[in-house]
């Protein structure tokens, strides 16, 4: 008999078995994802934490335990901002490192935008100091800013992987940034450590857990 034949006669396997190993390339897949956005939360969280923090614990009227010098407390906090912006559009081209087409070109464009839109606002925020911005409200605009903008592209990247995790993240990073101003300076850098520095941090543990979950 034909080795074809007897091929083509056999029985299919299980096909619990091949669901199982289907769910098996789909988890691989998603972790796979997963894990940029879990560094990307981590990475930010920390900037968010300890660079606010040493800003507020670099003014005179801020931290009243102890203080951080300015000359260094704000060159930490630019060198962990620059860090975090070029670390995010890495991470975001890797989201969909091996798969093709469409979602190729959206992982391209969301890691752009993070140095599209951080070199943006750093410029606007520049133009508005020539133009008679003062020192006080510089301190307002310039972490509002890039609340605001973490927030803006969270939730782009919630509609582009239906990340729900972004989505919620998102969301608190707008309305942390916009009322931070609320608070005046230093005041706001305290909300955006504990508001935003936490929101992102307890986000990458959220996602860690449910990956540890299989969910």
């Amino acid at each position: 008999m034909d080795n074809n034949t007897m091929d083509a006669d056999e029985p299919l396997g299980d096909p619990r078995a091949t669901l199982a190993l289907l769910e098996g390339q789909q988890r691989q897949v998603l972790n796979a994802q997963q894990t940029p956005v879990i560094w990307m939360y981590l990475i930010w969280g920390v900037t968010w934490f300890i660079g606010f923090l040493a800003l507020w614990s670099g003014d005179t009227d801020g931290n009243p335990w102890f203080t951080v010098p300015g000359y260094v407390a704000t060159p930490v906090f630019i060198v962990m901002l620059v860090a975090s912006i070029v670390a995010s559009a890495v991470l975001g081209v890797r989201i969909n490192r091996g798969v093709r087409g469409a979602s190729v070109f959206s992982g391209a464009v969301y890691g752009l935008s993070w140095t599209a839109c951080g070199t943006a606002f750093a410029v606007l925020g520049t133009g508005l100091i020539s133009q008679g911005l003062s020192p006080e409200l510089a301190n307002l605009y310039f972490p509002a800013a890039y609340a605001l903008m973490c927030g803006t592209i969270y939730l782009g990247g919630a509609a582009l992987w239906r990340d729900i995790s972004q989505l919620v993240l998102g969301l608190v990073l707008l309305a942390v940034g916009a009322a931070s101003a609320f608070a005046g300076s230093p005041g706001n850098d305290l909300v955006l450590a504990l508001g935003v520095g936490g929101a992102f941090l307890i986000a990458a543990a959220a996602l860690m857990v449910r990956r540890r979950q299989g969910r």
